[in-house]
This record gives structure tokens, sequence and C-alpha cells, in this order.
């Protein structure tokens, strides 16, 4: 009987080593056929090995395999500042709602680094109009028992932190947002849990992020999502 292999392996996180000490457009050139097969390959099993999952959570998430939407991009916006380094050194899959641009809703995600995957919930307040700013803000103010309880129920697991404005700089907050004060403030929220690469690699890592999803998809739900019940 064949070993049942992880979706993802140590060159994955190698590529992405090499690539932090070498990020500039020829050697990127030169690796393209790396990056396809053991970043972009993995990541497109990851979405459909997860999908089914993530359906089963909401019928709204976004599945359809889009750069943009379930993938991040691998090229930096240099047109402003070119002496940034082209490339980013760490890559997301991403489930949002259908529809949903940019940040402006919450979002289930892995992302892996040359130093660490993680899995979690995240979800950023771009402008006004966000489902932060619409749902999120409003609810919390007003269930603060129900916030309380979810920090009992899983802050022994995964690590809560958010980010305020302060003097126009995004400043980040470790620990749960709980008083109306910091949700006044609150510019992001992300409650995640950090694994060493070798979890992206076991075959176990599919059903572990499809727990991790289980249990942060209440928050989910709380900040951007009108079926939130109490």
């Amino acid at each position: 009987m064949a070993k049942k292999e992880g979706v993802f392996t140590a060159e994955t996180f190698r590529f992405f080593r090499e690539l932090a000490r070498n990020n500039h457009k020829p050697w990127m050139d030169a690796n393209r056929e790396r990056y396809q097969g053991h970043v972009v390959a993995p990541f497109r099993a990851l979405l459909a090995a997860l999908a089914p999952e993530v359906l089963k959570l909401d019928r709204s998430f976004d599945t359809g395999g889009r750069t943009g939407v379930n993938f991040s991009r691998i090229n930096r916006d240099i047109r402003f500042t070119p002496d940034r380094a082209p490339y980013y050194t760490q890559m997301y899959l991403t489930f949002v709602e259908a529809g949903s641009k940019g940040r402006s809703s919450g979002q289930l995600y892995v992302g892996l680094s040359a130093e660490s995957a993680t899995a979690g919930f995240r979800v950023y307040s771009e402008d006004s109009a966000s489902k932060l700013a619409t749902l999120g803000v409003p609810r919390a103010t007003g269930h603060a028992a129900w916030l309380k309880r979810q920090k009992q129920r899983l802050g022994k697991k995964y690590e809560s932190y958010w980010y305020s404005r302060e003097k126009k700089e995004w400043t980040k907050q470790d620990g749960w947002p709980l008083t109306p004060d910091e949700w006044k403030r609150i510019q992001g929220w992300i409650v995640r849990k950090e694994m060493k690469p070798a979890a992206a690699t076991r075959p176990a890592f599919v059903s572990e992020v499809s727990a991790i999803f289980r249990d942060l998809f209440p928050l989910y739900l709380f900040s951007s999502s009108p079926r939130w019940k109490a």
C-alpha cells in the first residue's frame, strides 16, 4: 500500500529561504519551474483538498482558484518603491465571500513562509464600508460576553492580536480585543495557529487546517456575515 504523502514538501520551504537570499528577477527567472512545481502546484492541491470542507461551513466562500482571491501574489508592487525587493517570500491561500474586494471581508487562510506555516482567521477594516466596520464593531460593543466566551474557548489553542492606528501608523496589539474602546480603534484582527514547516509536510495537515477553520468560523461570522447569531 502506497504511503500517503503531504501536500507540501521540504522543497517548498527551501524555495522561500533561497528566494529571501536571492530576491531579484534573474534568480526568479532561473527558478520559475521550482516555483511552479513546489509552491503553485501544492497550493492549488491544498485548495482542492480544503474546498469541500470550507463549503460545508459556508456555501458563499469563493473557491474558484483565482490569484488575488484565493492565492496571494508572489510579485510585489514596486512601481513607487523601486528599491524594494520584487518578490514576497511567503504565500497565502485565502477563502473569502464571493464578490469580496480587497480585504473588505473576513478570511479563513493558510500561509507558508521560510520559517513557518500558519492557519487561521483574519479581518481588516480598510474603510468605513468594510465588514469589520459595519458588522463587527457594532456587534462587539453589544456582545462583550460572547467575545469573552470565544477567548475562553480558543485562547489556549490560538494566538490572537489586533491592529490599531496610532499617529497614522498601524500598531500591533497583542491579545483579544474585548472592550468597546478597543473595538472603536480596531483596524484588523488575526487569530491563528503557527506551526513549524514540518507540520505542512505531514499527510494530516489538511485535516488539521480543516479543524482550525471549524474552530474559528464563528469569528468569521461575527465579523463579516449577516447570518451571525449570538
